[in-house]
């Protein structure tokens, strides 16, 4: 088997005093590595200096808003209960995680009247459940109205802290509009308003949905990168959107879930749906030809995104002069460009 197929080889060491627990602030004070391919050099610079290295391009941003998607509640016994949403399935039923045990039937109870029922148990340990408050069935559009009186910021675990006010919007991008993720976008999170409205009158600007799940922190557990089953994630292209792509002018996804996106809709034409792309060293992408992304867990899908653009070796030979550097790691940590 190749050593690009073997998740081993996306494997590195990071120290954990740079796993960034809180953000930077101002946003655009966070550390930029840029990565130059036609010249195969590297620049060591800050976020507010993006501008300075942009070529002319599109660029592409992600306008998903992550909801209060971490509630805590009991059992009918008194037992407690976490819940995570993830996702909805169709009109009544949603993909969530429980922390606690529970048994299809099950019923959790949570503040402001709002019960689930465990519908399904799936083997990868996800649940299905329905939403009741009153005793009627609630829609998504109503759920999360409920999330965001009752719930949580669903920080990643690595963080290892509990959510405060604060990452109610240090955790959202300044362009958040449509409701449905449980993760940030976070190339985006680097941005101040005065950087993007500098942005956005020197290049054109899209924006496209995906609403990222619970998957994108599931560690690759399969030895051949291949084999591992990807999480999908509801999107949203508009049609202007897809004009642009469907030219031949330069894109700057900015992120990991923008580039997924756009190279979904390259392979499918489908500009809305339920998007499972797995870029990798053996599925670069065909259109994105610049990528704006943080830096990602060892042996992730997204380490093995970027390395679908630059290669295994450079990427880890990069993440390693990120580290040589003290860069930040992860959603509240520092960035790389790669031209």
């Amino acid at each position: 088997m190749s050593v690009e197929l073997l998740t081993q080889s996306y494997d590195y060491t990071l120290p954990s005093e740079l796993i960034a627990s809180e953000p930077v602030h101002p946003r655009d004070h966070a550390k930029l590595l840029v990565y130059d391919r036609k010249s195969d050099t590297v620049t060591h610079t800050t976020f507010k200096h993006l501008l300075e290295f942009l070529p002319p391009c599109d660029v592409f941003l992600n306008d998903t808003r992550v909801i209060k998607a971490r509630i805590f509640g009991k059992k009918r016994s008194g037992g407690k209960v976490e819940l995570l949403f993830n996702k909805p399935l169709d009109a009544h039923r949603y993909l969530v995680m429980i922390r606690g045990k529970v048994r299809i039937g099950t019923e959790l109870f949570f503040d402001r009247g709002l019960v689930a029922t465990v519908e399904t148990l799936n083997d990868d340990g996800s649940r299905i459940v329905t939403f009741t408050q009153n005793e009627e069935t609630i829609r998504f559009e109503r759920l999360v109205t409920l999330l965001d009186e009752i719930g949580h910021i669903p920080l990643p675990p690595y963080m290892q802290r509990e959510d405060k006010a604060e990452d109610e919007t240090d955790y959202q991008t300044l362009f958040a509009k449509n409701a449905g993720a449980v993760a940030a976008p976070t190339a985006s999170l680097h941005f101040t308003p005065e950087l993007f409205e500098v942005l956005k009158a020197t290049h054109p600007t899209h924006t496209l949905t995906l609403h990222v799940g619970a998957g994108t922190f599931k560690p690759v557990e399969a030895e051949n990168i291949l084999e591992h089953p990807m999480h999908s994630e509801y999107f949203h292209i508009s049609d202007n959107a897809a004009k642009v792509l469907d030219s031949t002018a330069p894109i700057l996804a900015i992120g990991t879930t923008v580039t997924r996106t756009v190279e979904y809709y390259v392979r499918t034409h489908k500009k809305e749906g339920e998007c499972d792309l797995f870029l990798n060293p053996h599925n670069p992408p065909q259109r994105v030809t610049h990528l704006l992304t943080n830096f990602h867990l060892p042996k992730s899908t997204l380490i093995m995104l970027v390395s679908a653009f630059v290669g295994r070796e450079k990427t880890l030979a990069l993440y390693q002069e990120a580290i040589t550097k003290k860069y930040r790691f992860f959603s509240y940590g520092d960035a790389m460009l790669i031209l």
